[in-house]
Formats: C-alpha cells, sequence, structure tokens
C-alpha cells in the first residue's frame, strides 16, 4: 500500500505528507478522533507510535505523550486495536523500538498487517546489528522502513536503501525529535547523497513543524515527516492538530 500510495503522488506531482501520533495519547478516544482528523485534514502516511518506557531517540514532546499513554494502558496490540477500529483509508506506518515488537510474540507482524498497518520502522535496529532480526523483519508481511541519519557515509546509505521498502525516512539533523526553528543546513546535501543511491521515495523528519519549513523541505524530498508539532497540539486539542496538519498539506502543495 505504501508503493501504490507514493506512486500515486509520484504521478501527480505531489510530496507525501506523513504525520506521527502517539497510539493513545491524549487518551484512547481523542487519539482515534486524532488519526481519522489527519486522514481527513490530507495526511497521506500515519505512523502510529508504540509508547515505550525507554524512548531514547524521542525529544521531550513525544515522551510525554509515551509516558500519558503508558499510564493509560496504552501497549503494542493496544495500538492495533485502535487502527484496526480506525478503518483508515490510508497507509498506516506502525513506529517503534524493537522491544516492544519482540515481548509481542513471534506472529505481531502478522497482526499488525491483520489490523490495517502497511508498514514497520524500528527506531533501535540499525542495518548489520542483528542480521536474523532484520531478515525476520524483511520477510514479513509489512515494507520495512529504514532510517538514515546525516552523518551516514555514502556507501552506507546505498545499503540502508537495499535493505528498505516503502520508503527511506531521512532524519534532518542529529538529536532527539523535537521541533526546531531553522532546519539543518547540511539536510540538502543530505538528501542529495541519499538519492544518489536510492531509488525508494525519500521523506524527511525530526524538526519539522510548520508550513514554511514543510514547504522548504517538500521542494527537496518526496515527502516529509511532522510528530511533535502534530503531537504537541493534539495535548491541547484534537482540531488544533487537525488544523495545523491542513495547513502542512496546503504548504506541500504548493511545491512544484
Amino acid at each position: 500500500m505504501l508503493n501504490e500510495r507514493f506512486s500515486s503522488l509520484r504521478a501527480a506531482g505531489r510530496r507525501a505528507l506523513v504525520c506521527y501520533v502517539t497510539a493513545g495519547h491524549p487518551d484512547r478516544a481523542r487519539s482515534l478522533e486524532l488519526i481519522r482528523g489527519l486522514e481527513d485534514a490530507g495526511a497521506d502516511v500515519l505512523e502510529i507510535g508504540v509508547p515505550f518506557s525507554d524512548p531514547v531517540a524521542d525529544g521531550p514532546v513525544i515522551q510525554s505523550s509515551s509516558q500519558t499513554a503508558l499510564e493509560q494502558g496504552m501497549t503494542l496490540d493496544g495500538a492495533l486495536e485502535l487502527i484496526a477500529e480506525a478503518k483508515l483509508r490510508i497507509p498506516v506506518v506502525l513506529f517503534s523500538y524493537l522491544n516492544p515488537i519482540i515481548a509481542a510474540g513471534p506472529d505481531v507482524l502478522v497482526r499488525a498487517k491483520r489490523a490495517g498497518v502497511s508498514g514497520v520502522l524500528v527506531t533501535d535496529l540499525p542495518v548489520g546489528a542483528d542480521p536474523e532480526r532484520e531478515a525476520w523483519f524483511g520477510a514479513g508481511p509489512l515494507d520495512f522502513v529504514r532510517l538514515v541519519a546525516p552523518t551516514t557515509p555514502r556507501d552506507r546509505m546505498e545499503l540502508i536503501a537495499k535493505h528498505g521498502r516503502g520508503f527511506v525516512y531521512l532524519i534532518s539533523r542529529l538529536g532527539v525529535t523535537g521541533m526546531q526553528a531553522e532546519l539543518a543546513k547540511s539536510l540538502p546535501a543530505s538528501i542529495e547523497t541519499l538519492r544518489s543511491v536510492c531509488s525508494l521515495p525519500i521523506c524527511v523528519g525530526f524538526g519539522i513543524s510548520t508550513p514554511e519549513q514543510a514547504k522548504t523541505v517538500g521542494a527537496l524530498a518526496d515527502g516529509i515527516v511532522v510528530g511533535s508539532a502534530i503531537v504537541q497540539a493534539a495535548g491541547r486539542s484534537v482540531n488544533e492538530a487537525v488544523v495545523l496538519t491542513r495547513s502542512l498539506r496546503a504548504a506541500l502543495d504548493e511545491v512544484k
């Protein structure tokens, strides 16, 4: 489903808007309302984050949302139930650390597919770290979305791209997730280098939070990933997060 989505966007000359939310935040009912609202607001792909107790790559906004969701009993299986109930028409990527996936059992990817998930992104499983586990993900029913860091050398970018499916998530800067006033000056060069060795769509995340930033990155990449800004807005109200998403969609649609 990810391939079809990106193919249709490419044919229409449009950029992908990938929106991240934490399952169960601010609470289960509003989480369900939020993910449906983001689809209606123009999101092309939803990343549904599985809340985790030790989110080392996440900044304070997403850490706080994970803690809130965990305190209310949200789990990986709860996230799958939420996705199944939402009945979304757009692709869903399950965004998780490795531990919850392992703990969920050997059939977790099949259950995720059954719930309506199209892809999986594991934040703490770099290429080559665990070939057996990576092969398990690669042979599974979900597109295995891989991460590329701004410090990743060109030859390793090529290796990562070969082991991924759906799209490649390019981290825009060093550090954890979170909103930033300015984009990294090295980002255009990072995108250009990755593009030279990668045939998959490239979506850029970490720090994008405004329509102006969305438009700037959208002119360089195939899509953008927005997480902390949406999660923070959703903590105030679902409507605020939906309005922000509409503004990001409108900005991306200005890119020619």
